[in-house]
């Protein structure tokens, strides 16, 4: 094996997602501490490669650390309610110097263009302006927010008009009212409001945890909005990273941004991984799970092979080529996962027997844990059961324990039809188990009409 595969199979992986994303929109939100802490110049590597790409990007920066340490060194309270920053004329003169010191630092470090880094020869532009129409907040829960706004407009032409001439559009959260006035904006709400006016195709959050974990501590790769509402509800920490970004995020993807993505400042590199291979290091969250279950159509062939062929090589499953698959992809579903196909499964009924063999059912190795091999078998239980079918079978010689676990038992050849019967393979000896079909209490799978 060459010694550069891995990086040969991560470009191939990488080259379906290059692809798509060219001339897509990115919004991408960091807040003040990934400044404050240097993280900004390793990310800004990142930001100059996805704009080679094709990327249309938006960055969108927070200043809350910058603007603690005036406030603080004023001698000024730091005055929040529900997480936001209580903002009276004297504090918003802090945000109004650490906007200009953050923006200045951001816009140098995606100016620079050393030798022998990511950076050399990038010749970044970077566009910048008075993009938002801010209006207060006003009283919250009987509290003066003064001169804490939120967006109220967002200029997107003129954004649109930067992207397209190649241009990083930098994002500060002041907003100015027609009157003149300037509004502290947070960097959660900027970033949402912008996003969406701009129907981006993504919106990205930067923070200190790495996405949401479960129980032990491993990281959620993908919530829906109903799960990640269910997350909040459970969270005693309110206004962390995670209890600002996370409501945030689901209003986003409420208003319409399909992807959003928590990752953590703290990984290099992680703004890539989670954009350019399937499994992603942070937390995706979307409006409904990225699975789809279809009809297999003869443009799936060549998916279904590769899933298929290691598993004929290993004589679990009887050799189809492609010529027999192309006849029979009239009896194929498959699984898609973020328009990956990771998993199949045919079904093929005897009507005169009021059997169905479940067959070729195949989850791609890097998915197997995600129960996909249940929602294969469940659309299969289902179309037989439309069918009007009472009984499935399966023959097989390696997964009896997987099948008995989901009510299949064992049966003697002779209780498959009859025509099945006369294929039987007795050389390879392949194990019959029978399952009996009823009504299921669990949610149907919609998505499979024809089988």
């Amino acid at each position: 094996m060459l010694p550069h595969t891995p990086m040969v199979t991560w470009f191939r992986e990488a080259a379906p997602y290059i692809r798509a994303f060219r001339g897509r929109t990115f919004v991408v939100a960091i807040g003040g501490d990934v400044v404050a802490g240097g993280q900004l110049a390793s990310l800004t590597h990142d930001f100059n490669l996805l704009v080679s790409l094709g990327v249309r990007l938006v960055l969108v920066h927070g200043v809350r650390p910058q603007v603690n340490q005036r406030v603080q060194a004023k001698g000024l309270p730091l005055n929040y309610h529900r997480g936001v920053r209580i903002t009276d004329a004297d504090v918003l003169e802090c945000v109004k110097e650490a906007v200009g010191v953050v923006r200045a630092d951001i816009e140098a470090t995606l100016s620079m263009g050393l030798p022998s880094t990511p950076m050399s020869n990038a010749g970044i532009r970077v566009a910048g302006g008075n993009f938002l129409i801010a209006q207060p907040l006003g009283v919250r829960d009987g509290v003066d927010m003064m001169y804490s706004g939120e967006v109220r407009r967002v200029h997107v032409e003129t954004i649109q008009q930067r992207l397209g001439e190649g241009e990083i559009v930098v994002i500060s959260p002041l907003g100015y009212s027609p009157t003149g006035e300037a509004f502290n904006l947070t960097v959660e709400d900027t970033a949402t409001a912008v996003a969406t006016e701009l129907n981006a195709d993504k919106l990205i959050f930067f923070m200190d945890d790495p996405g949401l974990t479960d129980a032990h501590g491993s990281v959620r790769l993908e919530v829906t909005t109903r799960e990640a509402r269910e997350v909040l509800k459970k969270r005693s920490e309110q206004y962390d990273d995670i209890g600002c970004y996370l409501p945030a995020a689901i209003r986003a993807c409420e208003l319409g941004i399909e992807r959003v993505h928590l990752l953590s400042r703290f990984e290099d590199g992680a703004l890539l991984l989670e954009l350019f291979t399937h499994e992603g290091v942070g937390t995706l969250i979307t409006r409904q799970r990225l699975e789809r279950l279809r009809h297999a159509t003869i443009d799936d062939v060549g998916s279904i092979l590769q899933l298929i062929e290691p598993l004929e090589s290993e004589g679990v499953l009887v050799k189809r080529g492609r010529e027999l698959l192309e006849m029979e992809i009239e009896r194929f579903a498959i699984l898609e996962h973020d328009n990956r196909t990771v998993g199949c499964v045919a079904l093929y009924p005897y009507a005169e027997s009021g059997m169905g063999e479940l067959a070729c059912l195949v989850v791609d190795p890097q998915f197997r844990a995600a129960g996909y091999g249940d929602l294969l078998l469940q659309a299969v239980e289902q179309r037989a059961l439309e069918l009007g079918l009472q009984q499935l079978f399966v023959l097989t010689t390696r997964t009896a324990h997987w099948f008995c676990e989901r009510g299949f038992a064992a049966a003697p050849v002779s209780d498959l039809p009859a025509k099945k019967q006369q294929l039987y393979n007795f050389q390879r000896r392949s194990k019959v188990f029978i399952k009996p079909l009823k009504p299921s209490d669990r949610p149907l799978v919609q998505i499979v009409k024809k089988m």
